[in-house]
């Protein structure tokens, strides 16, 4: 079985590049949530190249980034900040790792890797009572933006296919929020940003070499093959080379019950 840090192999840098940050609107609503100062440790579990870690750690006494890749490890220390610590692990390597203690988790785009039933288990245990687990992403109905199907008709002709974590909600048909309903974090408070990004081609390729499914290790030598393949469907499907996007990102806060019933 291929780990998640071989699936992304090669891929770090274009994650930090290419893939759509949060904007000071969403870190501000999470550091409010959170009652954020420099008191407080979070952990960002599956922390990619810092993505959500870098812009909340002005926020926060200090920013716990576990992800099993090294080359996102050290993508995120190479644009990192004062008050990260870096630290290489995964949802079932957290026990062993020298976190101490924890006041929230964050998660940006990484729970559907994880056995999410489980891992609210152990964040259960890990957290005091005041703690939250906030997952940031798209909606549980995200809208596909405008190249997606010239792009993935691409992606068809190379062979390259999603595959999803069997606990994904792809697949087990369960979203995260059910999941969150069904464990201690019960209590939700959702909000969504919605706004509009403008890509070139070269951003929409860039991304692409962010995924584990068209990662450069993935590629291999069919990496030149497929970037040009790209521009050339992107450039025949809209001439002017610019696309626009509408971005929706929904927060979701999760905490036990008040009176922890």
């Amino acid at each position: 079985m291929i780990s998640r840090s071989e699936l992304f192999a090669g891929a770090a840098t274009y994650y930090a590049r290419y893939r759509h940050g949060y904007e000071a609107e969403i870190i501000d609503y999470i550091a409010d949530m959170l009652d954020l100062d420099d008191r407080v440790r979070v952990l960002d579990l599956g922390c990619g190249p810092g993505t959500l870690a870098i812009p909340l750690a002005s926020r926060a006494g200090e920013i716990l980034a576990v992800d099993p890749s090294e080359e996102m490890l050290a993508e995120g220390a190479r644009r990192g900040t004062p008050g990260i610590r870096w630290l290489r692990g995964d949802s079932s390597t957290l026990g062993e790792l020298p976190l101490g203690p924890v006041d929230h988790v964050v998660m940006g785009r990484s729970f559907h890797w994880m056995e999410r039933e489980r891992v609210l288990r152990y964040f259960d245990g890990l957290l005091p009572a005041h703690g939250a687990v906030v997952i940031a992403g798209p909606t549980t109905d995200p809208v596909e933006p405008p190249w997606e199907p010239v792009v993935q008709a691409v992606r068809q002709t190379f062979g390259l296919e999603w595959r999803a974590n069997s606990e994904e909600y792809a697949q087990s048909g369960r979203h995260h929020q059910e999941m969150l309903r069904e464990s201690a974090f019960h209590r939700l408070e959702s909000r969504c940003f919605t706004r509009t990004a403008r890509q070139s081609a070269d951003d929409i390729v860039g991304l692409q070499l962010s995924f584990s499914y068209s990662s450069p290790a993935r590629l291999g030598e069919r990496l030149p093959a497929f970037t040009e393949a790209v521009r050339e469907a992107l450039a025949a499907a809209n001439p002017s080379g610019e696309w626009q996007e509408e971005v929706v990102t929904e927060i979701v806060v999760a905490r036990r019950s008040r009176h922890g019933s």
